[in-house]
C-alpha cells in the first residue's frame, strides 16, 4: 500500500523553514510558478503585519524533482527566512559570544508558558518560535506539491473567508472552482464583496483598538470519487482526518464537515441528502448537508470543511500574565503581530486538506508511477459506473 507522508522543521525567526514530502509517485509533473503562487497566497490579507513586508516565500527544491517531474523518493523543500538577517546573534544554532537576552513573560493563548513547563526551557523563546505560525509556510509549501498530484486526477482545492470577528458573509452552497477564480483579488479572500467591504472596516477599527481578530474560513474540494477513506476504522475516517488536520493550524480552535451545526438543530429529515439516480448522472444528490462526508468515506459530492480561529493570541497592547523568573505579575511579552490571519488561514487549510486527500488517494489506488495511479483511477471510476 502507497502512503504519503510529511512533516516540517523550522523556527519562526531561524534560518529557514523545511518540508518532507514521501510518498509520491513518480513521473509527476511539478509546476514551480504554481507552487510559488501557493506561497505568496498565504501571505495575502488585509491585516497581517510587518513580517509579511520582510518575507518573499519561495520554495527550492533539494531532492526529490528533476526537470519538473517527481521521482518517486522524498521530496524536500526549503523556505529561507529572509528576517533571520535581523535575528541572527538570537537564533543562531551555535553558541554566540554576545550576551542574548531572555524571555519569561509567557503570552495568554500561546504555547510559551505550557511548552516552557513541558520541555524545562527557561526562556519561552525556545517553545514560541516553533510554535509560531510562520512554520505553517512549509505546510503550505508540501501542500503545493499534494495539489500538483491531486490536479493529475481532477481534483482542486479552494478556500475562501466566511467570517472575521463579527462580520459575516453571505453563504452560498451553489458555490463551483469557477467562482473562487477571483478570490485572492478580495483584500479578506471573501466571496460576498459587501461583507469584505465590512470586514475591512472591523479589521481597521479593531486593530486601533489594539484587538486581533478571529473568525471563519471554509475549504472546498472538487473532482473526489467516492470511497476515499472508510468506515472499517477509526484511524481511517476521513472526517476525522480532516478535523485533525484544520485543528492541527496554529489558532484554529474548531472544525466542522459540511452543516454540522446547523443539522444539529434539525429533525432527520432535514438533516440527510437524498439519494437519486438518473442514466445521465448515475447516483447523486440534490443537497450537500454532509459536506461530501458519509460513512467517514468521500461520497463524490463536493468536499466542504470549515475551521474557526481564535483572536491572535500576541496584542499590541499586552494582556496580563506572570513573570516566570520572579513569580510576579507582569505583561505578555510584545512581538511582532498581525491583526488577523483568517484570509492566510484559508491558504494554510487548502494545504492541510490537499495533504489530507492526496494521502487517502495514494492509500487506495497505490501506484510507483502517475499513469498507475491514473490507471486505477479510471479503473475504479469505471468498476463503480462513477459518471461525473
Amino acid at each position: 500500500m502507497a502512503d504519503l507522508r510529511f512533516t516540517t522543521a523550522g523556527e519562526s525567526h531561524g534560518p529557514g523553514l523545511v518540508a518532507i514530502v514521501e510518498g509520491l509517485p513518480a513521473g509527476l509533473t511539478v509546476d514551480r510558478e504554481r507552487i510559488d503562487r501557493e506561497m505568496a497566497r498565504r501571505q495575502l490579507g488585509h491585516g497581517r503585519g510587518g513580517r509579511m513586508k520582510i518575507e518573499r516565500d519561495a520554495v527550492e527544491v533539494r531532492s526529490g524533482i528533476r526537470h519538473g517531474r517527481t521521482l518517486g523518493s522524498p521530496i524536500a523543500l526549503l523556505v529561507d527566512n529572509r528576517d533571520y538577517a535581523n535575528w541572527e546573534e538570537r537564533m543562531n544554532p551555535w553558541p554566540v559570544e554576545a550576551e542574548v537576552e531572555e524571555s519569561h513573560l509567557p503570552r495568554p493563548g500561546h504555547a510559551d508558558l505550557v511548552g516552557a513547563l513541558k520541555y524545562a526551557h527557561r526562556d519561552v523563546r525556545n517553545v514560541l518560535e516553533r510554535a509560531s505560525a510562520r512554520e505553517t509556510a512549509a505546510r503550505v509549501a508540501a501542500g503545493a506539491i499534494a495539489k500538483e498530484f491531486l490536479a493529475a486526477l481532477g481534483v482542486t482545492v479552494h478556500s475562501h473567508v466566511l467570517r472575521i470577528a463579527s462580520v459575516a458573509a453571505a453563504e452560498r452552497g451553489d458555490l463551483t472552482p469557477a467562482d473562487f477564480a477571483a478570490v485572492d483579488d478580495s483584500p479578506v479572500r471573501c466571496l460576498d464583496g459587501e461583507a469584505a467591504e465590512a470586514m475591512v472596516a472591523e479589521i481597521d477599527r479593531l486593530r486601533k483598538a489594539n484587538e486581533s481578530l478571529g473568525g471563519v474560513f471554509e475549504v472546498r474540494a472538487f473532482g473526489l470519487v467516492p470511497g476515499l477513506g472508510s468506515h472499517v476504522s477509526a484511524e481511517e475516517r476521513l472526517d476525522g482526518r480532516l478535523a485533525q488536520a484544520i485543528v492541527s493550524i496554529q489558532a484554529v480552535k474548531g472544525v466542522s464537515v459540511g452543516e454540522a451545526w446547523e443539522v444539529a438543530e434539525l429533525p432527520g429529515s432535514e438533516s440527510h441528502d437524498e439519494i437519486f439516480w438518473s442514466a445521465e448522472r448515475g447516483y447523486h444528490r440534490e443537497t450537500n448537508r454532509a459536506g461530501g462526508v458519509e460513512g467517514g468515506m468521500s461520497n463524490g459530492e463536493p468536499l466542504v470543511v470549515r475551521g474557526a480561529l481564535k483572536p491572535i493570541s500576541t496584542l499590541t497592547k499586552p494582556l496580563r500574565s506572570v513573570d516566570t523568573e520572579t513569580k510576579r505579575p507582569a505583561e505578555a511579552m510584545r512581538e511582532r503581530t498581525d491583526s488577523t490571519v483568517v484570509p492566510a488561514a484559508g491558504v494554510v487549510g487548502e494545504a492541510m486538506v490537499a495533504l489530507v486527500l492526496a494521502r487517502c488517494y495514494r492509500e487506495k489506488f497505490g501506484g510507483d508511477h502517475i499513469d498507475d495511479v491514473l490507471a486505477a483511477v479510471e479503473g475504479y471510476r469505471e468498476r463503480i459506473d462513477w459518471r461525473r
